[in-house]
């Protein structure tokens, strides 16, 4: 009697499903920052954190010295003189993603 009720459901179901888009790098790079990053710094990157500074607008040569490496690149003034930030090299293929989303945050309303 009811047996077309699950068939239907199932038709439903998978009518309701659809491919999802492609991650942009933005939004590739929100996602790290926010699972990586904001222990130190403000989940809000144009703000300072609790141990780090605001970091929107970023490059990628200061991301990549400083989340790969530890370091700063050559010429570079530090905004804080701590030097307790470690090195994250597990971070290293998604520089780029980081930094487009940093882009995407620079000047905006400090």
């Amino acid at each position: 009697m009811y047996r077309w009720i699950l068939p239907l459901l199932v038709v439903l179901g998978v009518a309701g499903c659809s491919q999802s888009a492609p991650i942009t790098p933005a939004e590739r790079g929100r996602r790290i920052y926010l699972s990586s990053c904001v222990v130190c710094h403000n989940p809000d990157p144009t703000k300072p954190g609790a141990a780090g500074p605001e970091v929107a607008g970023a490059s990628p040569a200061l991301l990549e010295a400083r989340v790969v490496h530890a370091s700063y690149p050559p010429g570079y003034t530090p905004k804080r003189p701590t030097k307790a930030m470690v090195a994250l090299p597990h971070l290293a293929p998604y520089i780029d993603d980081l930094a487009a989303f940093l882009a995407t945050r620079q000047g905006e309303a400090r």
